[in-house]
């Protein structure tokens, strides 16, 4: 399994991994069991930042570092997955024009207000979470993100007739990775408490529930960019759960 671990923190972060030589669609598909374990390595990375700055800093600042950082450590892949996306919904008509624009690298004003408001939300749902000294929570939002994604790669079509993202679909474990999230869930209940775990819960369900209509109603399905847009607002959503008392 050391190659779909390799191809996971190839594709979906910036952290330095080996070069593979060959890759094939089986190993794609198996590369999405890993997504989470993608998301514990960036937000372990994530807390141990704030561990080390916090107390020298005020956490305006260090929640304006880590948010940079979390942006280097995905390469800001997500986030470009998020302006493609708002770029579709606002230009395009129909699911050909949508899937087009999608494939614009220019950025439209769709994209940059939208890119603008999850970061100013995700900038002040850290801070909040700094004052009240929960570090640790950090590591866990990166991990439900990439957890939701994979519900949605079980759940929804993939709207292009080629692509990258279909091999991850079509050849993902199934039985494997519903499996993990429900393992997710359970240790996030643990760790977080039910109250808090509930709340996160509803949060999320909503979340993809909605964003799942909306690219079924305008795709016919999910896409790569799709997803990146869909673990952007989660993680943007469960940073402000867990900031309510």
């Amino acid at each position: 399994m050391t190659k779909p671990i390799i191809i996971a923190f190839l594709f979906f972060s910036r952290l330095p991994m080996p070069r593979i030589e060959k890759i094939d669609a089986t190993d794609n598909g198996r590369a999405l069991l890993f997504l989470p374990l993608v998301g514990l390595i960036i937000g372990v990375l994530l807390w141990l930042s704030a561990c080390l700055l916090q107390g020298h800093i005020g956490s305006d600042v260090l929640a304006a570092i880590l948010l940079a950082l979390w942006c280097a450590l995905t390469g800001g892949l997500h986030l470009d997955g998020l302006a493609d996306s708002a770029d579709a919904w606002l230009a395009g008509g129909n699911q050909t024009q949508s899937l087009e624009v999608m494939k614009d690298p220019r950025c439209g004003s769709g994209a940059i207000i939208t890119l603008v408001c999850v970061l100013l939300i995700k900038f002040t749902a850290l801070s909040a979470l700094l004052s009240g000294e929960q570090h640790w929570l950090l590591i866990l939002v990166p991990i439900l993100g990439r957890a939701s994604a994979l519900l949605l790669f079980l759940t929804t079509p993939y709207a292009r007739k080629q692509g990258l993202s279909r091999d991850f679909a079509e050849h993902a474990p199934r039985t494997m990775i519903r499996t993990l999230v429900i393992i997710i869930t359970a240790i996030t209940a643990l760790l977080v408490g039910l109250q808090s775990a509930l709340l996160v819960a509803v949060v999320t369900a909503l979340l993809i529930y909605a964003l799942r209509r909306l690219m079924l109603k305008r795709l016919g399905g999910s896409t790569g960019d799709t997803s990146g847009a869909l673990i952007e607002i989660i993680e943007t959503g469960v940073l402000m759960a867990l900031c309510i008392h």
